[in-house]
């Protein structure tokens, strides 16, 4: 028997890279998968089809996790499929690197509505349905130590992403939940 066996886990932005890596993980250790997509049903489908070719149970859920509406309706899926939610993975993100004068307020709103909000939006949607032993794990990035060039908005965001897991480390920690920060 696996170690995930009978946990149902969500993970945001799984369609494709990371995300698709850590579905599967999940997946070969016996959790059952929520496999969220925005806008790449494709990828994510072939996600599910990877899991269960492999005996693993999975679903794909649209949403952009940047709107509250969609962020619910992926932590409801869980729920409706399942019945439960053990482990939330997000895992969404978008980058794009410019210089400073080539930023635009187009490209940081984007950046963090999804790196940022989007995390907030479906921790905030899943706290209500985790249990006891339950884990929120978060995708950060090492840009926020290296900080290279360029990178001033996507750096912003998983800043950003740091600080907040510690903040719910300790929020939600006291409520029994595990938080762990992940690194891409």
């Amino acid at each position: 028997m696996s170690k995930l066996t009978g946990k149902v886990a969500v993970v945001t932005g799984a369609s494709k890279g990371i995300g698709a890596a850590i579905a599967k993980s999940l997946a070969a250790e016996g959790a059952t998968v929520v496999v969220n997509y925005a806008s790449s049903k494709a990828g994510a489908d072939t996600v599910v089809a990877a899991i269960t070719a492999a005996g693993g149970k999975a679903v794909a859920v649209g949403g952009d996790v940047s709107k509250a509406a969609e962020a619910n309706g992926i932590i409801d899926a869980a729920i409706k499929n399942y019945g439960r939610l053990d482990i939330l993975v997000n895992n969404s993100g978008v980058y794009e690197f410019a210089p400073i004068e080539a930023i635009t307020e187009d490209q940081f709103h984007k950046a963090f509505n999804v790196n940022v909000l989007g995390l907030l939006l479906t921790t905030q949607a899943a706290v209500k349905h985790l249990s006891e032993g339950a884990s929120i794990i978060n995708i950060g990035s090492v840009a926020s130590r290296i900080t290279p060039p360029n990178s001033a908005v996507y750096t912003g965001t998983k800043g950003a992403v740091d600080a907040i897991t510690g903040v719910l480390s300790r929020e939600l920690g006291p409520q029994r939940h595990q938080s762990r920060r992940g690194r891409d």
